[in-house]
């Protein structure tokens, strides 16, 4: 199947999931506890569903991995891989910084992404090749070359409890021009479009980053884990524009790839 295909599926997939997740967005929801500790509300699990219905609808024989209901069809060739609200934390406390994520993928080759964020109506998609489109036109990361003149972006400093990651991150944030939280996928969505140079997360599962490291390359960007792998299954991930990757790499100990 071409890369056109899959991430227009993928991009129809995020939209209805979504969109599901929005009609309980700032409802009053009842908030549960995971077994790893995670917060879930009844929108995570409709809103996933709804993803798995249209899925096994239309691509029968793909596997999926979706961070409430886990696997499905392990064996598949092909399979995706879905957060249906990314930022969970911030859905509950009504912020409207949150998106779902959708990426189909072969193995750990990313196929194509989609990342939706309903309350503020943006979508991004991207897939290899394809390049990047934000609400349907094409986009690029920033230009910016020097870090006095950077945004930098993480989900929240407190994950940076490593001594010596969190000595970078401080380091980084000195030398930036600013420093933001609220991150989650949002970060990704800002660097993607040319409004911040640098996403960094300590601790990312697959289906918070499978859709958005083709966003980031697509859009000219560099996308790694920590160790500077091109890779959505390292376990965290640095996203920078193109200009910034060595430097920001660099005081963070990883090495572009």
């Amino acid at each position: 199947m071409d890369a056109q295909t899959l991430m227009q599926a993928a991009e129809e997939v995020a939209r209805r999931s979504g969109d599901v997740a929005l009609g309980f967005f700032r409802k009053g929801v009842t908030v549960d506890t995971k077994g790893d500790g995670t917060p879930v509300t009844v929108a995570d699990q409709t809103a996933e569903r709804t993803a798995r219905e249209w899925i096994e609808a239309h691509f029968p024989e793909d596997g999926i991995l979706g961070e409430e209901f886990g696997e499905t069809r392990p064996g598949a060739k092909r399979r995706w891989i879905l957060d249906p609200i990314d930022g969970t934390k911030t859905f509950i406390r009504g912020v409207p910084l949150w998106g779902t994520l959708v990426a189909v993928a072969e193995g750990e080759k990313i196929l194509a992404g989609a990342a939706y964020f309903p309350p503020v109506g943006d979508m991004l998609v991207a897939a290899p090749g394809q390049g990047c489109w934000w609400n349907g036109k094409r986009t690029r990361v920033s230009e910016v070359g020097e870090l006095s003149q950077a945004v930098v972006l993480a989900t929240d400093e407190r994950f940076l409890v490593h001594p010596v990651r969190g000595a970078s991150w401080r380091e980084l944030t000195a030398q930036a021009s600013m420093a933001r939280t609220w991150g989650d996928c949002y970060g990704y969505l800002l660097v993607a479009t040319g409004r911040a140079e640098a996403m960094i997360d300590e601790v990312l599962s697959p289906w918070d980053a499978a859709a958005l490291q083709p966003i980031i390359e697509e859009a000219g960007g560099v996308f790694t884990d920590w160790t500077g792998t091109r890779t959505s299954f390292g376990g965290n991930a640095i996203a920078t524009n193109a200009a910034l990757a060595t430097r920001v790499r660099e005081l963070l100990g990883a090495t572009e790839m």
